[in-house]
């Protein structure tokens, strides 16, 4: 087994798995199997896939958190993470606190105070600064760790489940905001992968997914730009997935 990372900040972020298998101590089997997986471009990325079929194990994996029992990782990226409840992640009682705690650069007053409305207004919290955490909305708490992990400067965001707590709506706001930074001209080599469960509908938004059945990963390319002609095939498809 091995675990290659080398973590970067202005290169395009990469990760690849050669014949990768996990299985969890105690457990019946391997969670994943022999999987070879690589993104080697930025974009959003999309996991789909039933409970226990291995998703945050996968993510763990590429965190560098578990190692592989047999196979290979490699990460060449300064990885982050957004986990599925922000409460679970969010510390501080205002926005400005939260993202100063996350800023790791030895830089001016002047500098953080810029830095902070940018990333604010690139996740559509613009006039945020000093607005309490209590008073935020579900998807405004999310934005706020997406916000936390683009201001320290990661250029690889696992995002775990997301969207499993709000509604329809915020769901769309989250997800737009997350394609949006992933094509910021000023910006262009930020990659996030992230993970949903129950949120099929979401897929237009991605760039590619990962379908998974059966503890086994396996890719499932799906270009926009063809996505019209293959919609009704790709959906047969994650459906059929779905309720196996």
């Amino acid at each position: 087994m091995s675990l290659t990372r080398d973590p970067f900040e202005k290169g395009i972020p990469q990760v690849s798995f050669k014949d990768v298998s996990f299985s969890w101590p105690g457990g019946k089997g391997n969670v994943i199997t022999r999987c070879n997986f690589a993104i080697e471009e930025t974009g959003l990325w999309m996991i789909v896939g039933k409970n226990g079929s291995g998703k945050s194990t996968f993510l763990k994996l590429i965190n560098g958190i578990i190692k592989p029992n047999n196979g290979k990782v490699n990460s060449r990226a300064n990885v982050g993470m957004v986990f599925q409840n922000p409460d679970h992640q969010i510390l501080m009682p205002n926005c400005r606190s939260e993202l100063l705690i996350n800023i790791n650069q030895k830089i001016s007053k002047k500098a953080i105070s810029f830095k902070i409305e940018n990333i604010l207004d690139k996740v559509g919290l613009t006039g945020f600064e000093t607005r309490p955490v209590h008073t935020l909305s579900g998807g405004q708490k999310q934005r706020l760790t997406i916000a936390c992990a683009l201001i320290s400067d990661k250029n690889f965001i696992l995002l775990d489940e997301p969207t499993a707590l709000l509604d329809r709506t915020s769901q769309l706001k989250v997800v737009k905001t997350i394609k949006k930074l992933t094509i910021d001209k000023e910006n262009p080599t930020k990659t996030l992968c992230i993970l949903l469960l129950h949120s099929i509908f979401l897929l237009y938004h991605f760039s590619a997914s990962i379908v998974e059945s059966s503890s086994r990963f396996y890719d499932a390319p799906v270009s926009l730009t063809y996505y019209s002609a293959l919609c009704s095939q790709l959906y047969t498809t994650l459906l059929k997935l779905w309720y196996t």
